[in-house]
């Protein structure tokens, strides 16, 4: 018995699993089909040139007193193709360059800690004993740490939110981005044709793209664009509304600038629903410049690949998701529904339904459309495949909303923590700085050195309405740490990763 037992053991194929990594099986399918043009094509170009090398000189000298004889249709021919190559490079679209960007990065004095953050809302004394427990939760659940920053007027006793305040953060926050961008980048304010600016909860008059034209004395005929209400995905509408800008305005600079305000809109009532948002919004903002100019390519640092916008507002349910209301006692704040995730996941669906076919290569494409024909057609019980963007892009700044919105995407696009990195980090380090938050997240992967030439970056936000937005930029360049003085994270980029809790308790100042 024990003899048959040997003899079946050694009879018994190898476990294929353990002895093949699929992920490798995998990699080299991605391969075969993505380079099948080329390897179906290698047999012609042998035989071509196999054929071509039996040539003599006078095969040749036959064939040019062939052409001799046909000179009119030879003329016509070259012609056409003269006008056809013409009219491809006249109306194919403009590439755009993003030449540099910048991240504004408060003084040190402006720092919010946990402790601080509860310290204050309950020093105010308008929120509930259960709704400072809720929001004490909340925070010490966050992933935020504590070094993000609050806006002045919101840090003083007793808080002092009004227009001027409002205005001074502004002003701090656009100036010191776009400083910061024209310091790096050496163009002048004159130089820029176009501006967009946006903001969601803060619309002054005159506008802040208004500001920036009058405090840089940009030039009178400038395009200037001012977005409102879009959500934090907004600084995504505004490189797009950029790019088709540029594609109608030749030799021109664009400057974006994404940002969010706080002083005018934290909220003093309680209704949790609108507590989350007290929690998790932070102080920043990023200005960008693209161009659209052949001769700044050399200089820039990504080319825009691709943008993809989703909008879900015609269903009520996301339409109501994010919404600013008055709460019962008439005190402003922005609501966020239960139906949140829900909702984020179906735009995110949809939205990389439309990217996907860009950016994957034949061999996701192919796997993808094999296993929805077995589902849709066949009805085969399989679950449905998700494409592995992991082939289509080397870098993710994935928009620092919170916790749980990293942590889902995290999962459903399976992605590693290296690739989740950029977004934590920031999330960690600055909060959710709205809009701009992808900014800091890029700006963190240049300084830990990760951006090789060619490498590919999705930037991916949602905001209210409901939206999800998508970019895609390729590196023209490695970017050298060294070489990014002003950067927000280079003074202290040797201190991250850290390592994010899953709860931080908030010590109390009378428990300590």
């Amino acid at each position: 018995m024990a003899g048959e037992a040997q003899e079946r053991r050694e009879n018994k194929l190898p476990n294929f699993l353990l002895s093949v990594r699929l992920k490798y099986v995998k990699l080299g399918y991605h391969y075969l089909i993505s380079n099948a043009m080329y390897l179906l094509l290698l047999p012609v170009l042998v035989i071509a040139s196999a054929h071509l090398s039996t040539l003599t000189i006078q095969d040749c000298v036959q064939l040019w007193n062939q052409l001799q004889f046909n000179l009119v249709t030879v003329t016509l021919g070259s012609s056409l193709m003269v006008f056809l190559a013409t009219l491809y490079f006249m109306s194919r679209p403009r590439k755009i360059y993003l030449v540099d960007f910048a991240c504004y990065k408060p003084d040190s004095e402006l720092i919010c800690t946990r402790e601080t953050f509860v310290e204050k809302s309950n020093n105010i004394g308008c929120f509930s004993e259960d709704n400072l427990a809720f929001q004490k939760k909340i925070i010490e659940r966050s992933g935020l740490g504590q070094k993000t920053y609050f806006p002045e007027a919101l840090l003083r006793e007793p808080p002092n939110p009004c227009m001027a305040e409002a205005r001074k953060e502004a002003e701090a926050v656009m100036f010191g981005a776009i400083d910061k961008l024209l310091a790096k980048t050496g163009v002048k304010a004159k130089d820029i044709g176009i501006l967009v600016v946006n903001c969601s909860l803060f619309n002054p008059t005159p506008s802040l793209s208004a500001m920036i034209v009058n405090h840089y004395k940009l030039r009178g005929n400038i395009l200037s664009y001012n977005l409102g209400g879009m959500g934090c995905s907004a600084g995504l509408i505004s490189i797009d509304l950029a790019k088709q800008l540029l594609q109608v305005n030749p030799n021109s600079y664009a400057l974006v600038v994404s940002m969010e305000n706080i002083t005018l809109n934290w909220y003093f009532g309680n209704d949790r629903s609108m507590l989350v948002s007290n929690c998790l919004f932070r102080m920043g903002g990023a200005a960008i410049l693209l161009s659209n100019r052949s001769s700044d390519r050399r200089r820039s640092k990504y080319q825009l690949i691709h943008t993809v916008r989703t909008h879900k507002g015609a269903d009520d349910k996301c339409y109501e998701c994010v919404f600013q209301r008055e709460d019962e006692n008439r005190k402003i704040g922005v609501s966020l529904s239960k139906d949140l995730m829900a909702v984020a996941g179906e735009a995110l669906k949809t939205n990389i339904t439309t990217l996907g076919p860009l950016v994957l290569p034949m061999s996701e494409q192919l796997l993808f459309f094999t296993t929805l024909v077995a589902r849709k057609v066949f009805h085969m019980k399989i679950k449905p495949y998700i494409p592995d963007f992991k082939l289509a892009f080397e870098h993710f700044c994935i928009h620092a909303g919170g916790r749980a919105v990293l942590d889902e995407l995290e999962k459903n696009l399976e992605l590693s923590e290296w690739h989740m990195e950029p977004s934590r980090m920031t999330l960690y380090r600055f909060g959710n700085t709205s809009s701009s938050s992808l900014w800091y997240e890029l700006a963190y992967t240049e300084a830990k050195g990760r951006i090789k030439k060619g490498d590919r970056t999705w930037q991916i936000a949602f905001g209210s309405g409901f939206k999800c937005n998508s970019a895609v930029w390729k590196a023209l360049r490695s970017i050298n740490p060294a070489k990014e003085k002003i950067n927000p994270w280079m003074d202290e980029i040797g201190e991250f990763p850290v390592q994010v809790p899953k709860l931080a308790p908030v010590v109390s100042s009378s428990s300590s």
